[in-house]
């Protein structure tokens, strides 16, 4: 193999692992279990097997279409692991859906079709990113909150409150717990708002309570 034909397969990996790195980091920023080294692995994956297709097996028996065929089938598999269904709930499909697209861009890199994987790229970025910060929420989002009180009126207060804000409370679940201190009442609850910033104003809300801890809002 010449300087050249090392190069140009440098080049494509590369790209890959760049552009699939990029949608990883947008991933990671938004604390996704998918984030930038999975993202970046699918699309060098999908870049090298696409490679291998072209040249790992001679001239005679070159046949790529039937490699990325099954990257295309092969990414599902990885993709529903990151699905989650969850009382009435389903998790992930935005991860399971930028893998896929992922693995489509690696696929892209390693044919040495850089700009369509490019182009690509940006659109996804703008979907993920900027569209979601510009437009307005049309719809509804799910906030997953867990927070503790010595004080089950407390919980009660703010769930009452919650009711009030949200769209719909899909689950609520309290449980008494004990630690060194004594006895703390846990609360878990899922819920479906309108307002893109009702993280903030929840968390404000139950920052004026002393006897309130979030351990979890997402």
């Amino acid at each position: 193999m010449d300087i050249n034909s090392i190069m140009e397969l440098s080049s494509r990996l590369l790209v890959a692992i760049v552009l699939g790195g990029i949608i990883g980091i947008e991933r990671e920023f938004r604390a996704k279990d998918a984030g930038f080294r999975t993202h970046f692995l699918v699309s060098l994956g999908s870049a090298l097997f696409c490679i291998v297709s072209q040249y790992g097996f001679g001239v005679d028996l070159k046949d790529s279409s039937r490699v990325a065929a099954q990257v295309v089938s092969g990414i599902g598999f990885l993709g529903a692991g990151t699905i989650i269904f969850h009382k009435n709930m389903v998790h992930g499909l935005t991860t399971a859906a930028g893998l896929w697209v992922t693995a489509a861009i690696g696929l892209a890199c390693g044919t040495g079709m850089f700009l369509a994987a490019t182009i690509s790229t940006v659109f996804i970025i703008l979907g993920l990113e900027v569209l979601h910060a510009f437009i307005p929420q049309i719809g509804t989002y799910t906030i997953v909150l867990t927070f503790s009180s010595t004080s089950k009126e407390r919980i009660k207060e703010i769930v009452d409150q919650i009711k009030r804000d949200s769209v719909e409370l899909f689950s609520y679940e309290l449980k008494l717990r004990r630690n060194a201190q004594g006895e703390y009442y846990n609360a878990h609850i899922e819920i479906k708002v309108k307002r893109d910033n009702y993280n903030e104003v929840l968390m404000n809300r139950m920052s004026d309570f002393d006897d309130v801890t979030i351990t979890r809002i997402e």
